[in-house]
């Protein structure tokens, strides 16, 4: 039997884990009713691209059904630089509690941590997934004097002039310019690579014969494609566009199993509660698939891309190590 001085100290203990319970019971009380009233104050969405560009529209187009389903303002905060990263950070470094959401994309979601030597965070680790918004295929095309005027035949006049040929992209770090490595690394070929700041400027380029080729999105080339001012090759998605059913994917034009896709989504702070990112799924899932919204979009060149939590989540983790792999090979770093 426990003596007096046993019996003590086990009311004690008793005691405490009883006011322990109590206290975590008003706790979970507590993040009930905050996630329960969820959101009861402005929601600031930072988008790690600049004013214009087709994330920021895409956005922009959100946020007034977000407005009106949410019952609260969502502010757009423009926060780009450093391949997504400046974005990011601030993102990862708010309060999880569902008023600061980030809107990123390939590189600063997959790409950049095999880019840069040092991260400010994590992709996987500091962020919960909430939703992809959109993927934005991209298109190979050149100036109507290249000689080759399809992908079999560009492949052919690169590896009879390895290092001849110049391909333009939007920019180091860019999933245009992963996509090219990629290109180069399927194929068996050798350009010379040339970065520009931005899409539109690396279609002009091409355009105006200062470079004879170009990876692009597809919004900076396809009034030039259909008026035959460029030749367009392939595209670079699973499968082809709506948009330009005439071009074949640059998988069924011989470099088997090649898709690269750009891609922007939603993520939260790493320990958002689920009951938020929830709700927020389902109603930016749910603006998504409006008509009038998804028509939008695809005007402008993007197709949107709604899903689960679990989905975006899952997805993210397979272009990290799909992106690893061909920044490896090429042995591209970024400071």
């Amino acid at each position: 039997m426990p003596n007096l001085q046993e019996t003590d100290i086990m009311k004690t203990l008793a005691r405490s884990l009883l006011a322990l319970t109590a206290g975590l019971s008003v706790l979970a009380g507590a993040a009930q009713s905050q996630t329960a009233d969820y959101p009861n104050k402005p929601i600031r969405m930072v988008v790690t691209f600049p004013p214009g560009g087709s994330t920021d529209v895409v956005v922009r187009m959100l946020v007034p059904r977000l407005n009106e389903k949410l019952g609260q303002q969502v502010v757009v905060d423009n926060r780009p630089g450093a391949g997504g990263n400046i974005g990011l950070t601030a993102v990862a470094r708010a309060p999880a509690d569902g008023y600061t959401l980030g809107v990123g994309a390939a590189g600063g979601l997959s790409a950049n941590i095999s880019l840069y030597a040092q991260m400010p965070f994590d992709p996987v680790k500091d962020f919960r997934p909430v939703t992809m918004l959109a993927a934005i295929p991209f298109v190979l095309i050149g100036h109507p004097s290249v000689t080759a005027k399809t992908q079999r035949d560009l492949i052919t006049l690169a590896k009879a002039t390895p290092g001849k040929l110049s391909i333009g992209h939007g920019g180091n770090g860019t999933a245009m310019h992963l996509s090219a490595q990629l290109f180069g690394q399927m194929s068996g070929t050798q350009f010379v690579e040339v970065p520009y700041r931005g899409s539109g400027p690396a279609a002009l380029d091409v355009l105006a014969g200062q470079v004879p080729l170009a990876i692009v999105d597809l919004p900076s080339a396809l009034q030039h494609i259909k008026a035959g001012k460029l030749i367009a090759y392939a595209v670079t998605s699973p499968q082809r566009l709506p948009t330009l059913p005439d071009v074949p994917t640059v998988s069924e034009s011989g470099l088997t199993g090649y898709d690269s896709t750009g891609w922007f989504g939603v993520v939260a702070p790493a320990g958002t509660p689920a009951p938020v990112i929830a709700r927020l799924n389902a109603e930016i899932t749910a603006a998504l698939h409006d008509n009038e919204i998804k028509a939008s979009m695809r005007n402008l060149g993007v197709e949107p891309a709604p899903g689960t939590a679990a989905d975006f989540e899952a997805y993210i983790k397979s272009e990290t190590v799909k992106w690893a792999r061909v920044i490896k090979i090429s042995g591209t770093k970024l400071d």
